[in-house]
């Protein structure tokens, strides 16, 4: 069997245990698939840094109920957290004038925001601008309000609520198409998610944008529910009546 290299072992270190087996059995079958990738990866620059290439895994195999899929980790080095749509740049979700302006930055987490508004009627879908934002924002910001206030709090909520938040890619790379990459990691994907596959309790595939898309083709997700939306950098997501349906019960912008 091939070996994984050294460098990666310390990412594999952060993933919670559960899933330890099954990310080595993937990274051995995109080795077997493309035997040189792996080691050129490890010592090339790429994000996410500092060890967060499986940040996503530290929510357990055993409390995953639903698969959040993206395309892969934001182009900027302060904004790549290894999990989907996380910006790292991002703290403060909310601003006198609406939401912050590192969250404006992060198109797909303004639009995500966005969305989740609709769906609990403090937004119009035809109305999403910085008139609109501005009392529902500082609303938010009242103390005892109940809004989440926080990127991590609405991580927190996710993860309560069982998301694994996975890319279809795990890393960007300037020099190196993202579909390229991504087709590098489905071998890693397709493992997976057979195992999600295995679990008493086979969670749901949200899947966003079409590189995401492309999981619906494989066998492995054959016997999953899925759900497919456009990705939230599309303006478009913020008034799909899907996801709005999907997470509007869960209240994600409500603090537990």
């Amino acid at each position: 069997m091939t070996t994984i290299p050294t460098q990666l072992l310390p990412a594999l270190d952060r993933a919670d245990p559960s899933w330890r087996p099954i990310l080595e059995q993937g990274l051995h079958a995109m080795a077997a698939a493309n035997p040189g990738y792996l080691p050129a990866l490890a010592v090339d620059d790429y994000l996410p840094t500092e060890d967060r290439l499986f940040a996503a895994f530290a929510q357990p195999l055993e409390q995953v109920r639903y698969v959040l899929v993206g395309e892969g980790p934001y182009p900027r080095a302060a904004s790549a957290t290894g999990v989907c749509f996380m910006d790292g740049a991002v703290g403060e979700l909310w601003s006198e004038a609406g939401l912050s302006k590192p969250v404006n930055r992060a198109t797909s987490l303004r639009n995500f925001m966005k969305m989740l508004l609709v769906a609990s009627g403090q937004l119009q879908p035809d109305d999403t601008g910085g008139a609109a934002l501005a009392p529902v924002a500082q609303a938010a910001r009242q103390a005892g309000g109940g809004a989440i206030q926080t990127l991590a709090e609405l991580q927190d909520n996710l993860h309560h609520h069982g998301f694994l938040l996975l890319n279809a890619s795990l890393v960007f790379r300037s020099h190196v198409a993202p579909a390229i990459d991504a087709r590098a990691w489905l071998p890693f994907l397709q493992t997976v998610l057979a195992a999600l596959g295995k679990q008493p309790q086979r969670p749901t595939l949200v899947l966003w944008g079409k590189i995401a898309e492309q999981l619906r083709k494989l066998p492995e997700t054959a016997g999953l529910p899925q759900i497919v939306a456009e990705h939230p950098y599309n303006l478009s997501f913020i008034g799909h009546k899907g996801m709005q349906e999907f997470f509007g019960p869960m209240q994600l912008l409500r603090a537990r």
